[in-house]
């Protein structure tokens, strides 16, 4: 699973890389993204007024929340598994007709050292996960719920995982499903609407380009946030 990330691009260079027409909110930078929080998303929708096709910048929380659900409580579904996206209920329509692409600086995975806790637990030692270089684009799919009392509308979104290269699998055995720039026109889309089309978009992942290392364990308490939780540990 993917369950803490960093995103810190400022809104000049989402801009560029993702030719955005509109920004419509850019949440402050974060290295220690957390299920709940609200996060940068680029997405394709139609003009209101005009029926043209924008691509602009959203907000969402992070965890999707069905428009058929009864809220937000629970365990936020931070992800979704690529395997069964065009079959589950939560996903097949926002697979169908929400797709987003989720920049990010990287993320982070824990691995189980051999170590022992005062308790007996195994030590958990947190790495992060990047491309060499620019940004990582992950997969995404999002919704709208609409609060039934306040009548407010909630956006929220999830990200699409797959099962861990060689490279990365030793670390855990899932990964961001990522979306290389040549697919991100094909997979934002909105005229779209075949849940098994849109999934054969996401055959193609960029994961060999990633490098992982060590960080400081600062990451584990959410109320860190720095640059330097994503340094190597030897440099943080």
């Amino acid at each position: 699973m993917c369950g803490r990330y960093a995103t810190s691009a400022d809104e000049a260079l989402l801009r560029e890389t993702f030719e955005l027409q509109q920004v419509l909110e850019l949440p402050p930078a974060s290295w220690n993204v957390a299920p709940t929080d609200h996060v940068p998303a680029v997405v394709e929708r139609p003009d209101r007024e005009t029926g043209v096709v924008v691509r602009k910048l959203v907000a969402p929380r992070w965890g999707l929340v069905p428009s058929w659900s009864k809220g937000p409580g629970g365990a936020p579904m931070i992800n979704a598994r690529v395997e069964s996206i065009a079959e589950k209920p939560a996903f097949r329509r926002a697979l169908a007709t929400r797709r987003c692409l989720l920049p990010a600086d990287g993320y982070y995975e824990w691995y189980e050292t051999d170590l022992l806790t005062a308790k007996g637990k195994p030590v958990k030692q947190p790495f992060f996960i990047r491309p060499a270089s620019g940004l990582l684009v992950m997969a995404g799919l999002y919704e709208f719920w609409k609060d039934p009392v306040t009548e407010e509308w909630l956006t929220s979104a999830t990200i699409i995982t797959t099962r861990a290269t060689d490279r990365l699998g030793h670390i855990h055995d899932r990964m961001p499903m990522i979306i290389p720039p040549e697919s991100w026109s094909a997979w934002l889309d909105p005229s779209l609407e075949d849940p098994q089309a849109a999934r054969d978009l996401l055959s193609v992942t960029a994961a060999d380009v990633l490098e992982a290392y060590a960080v400081s364990t600062a990451v584990n308490t959410v109320a860190n946030n720095s640059p330097e939780l994503v340094l190597p540990i030897e440099e943080s």
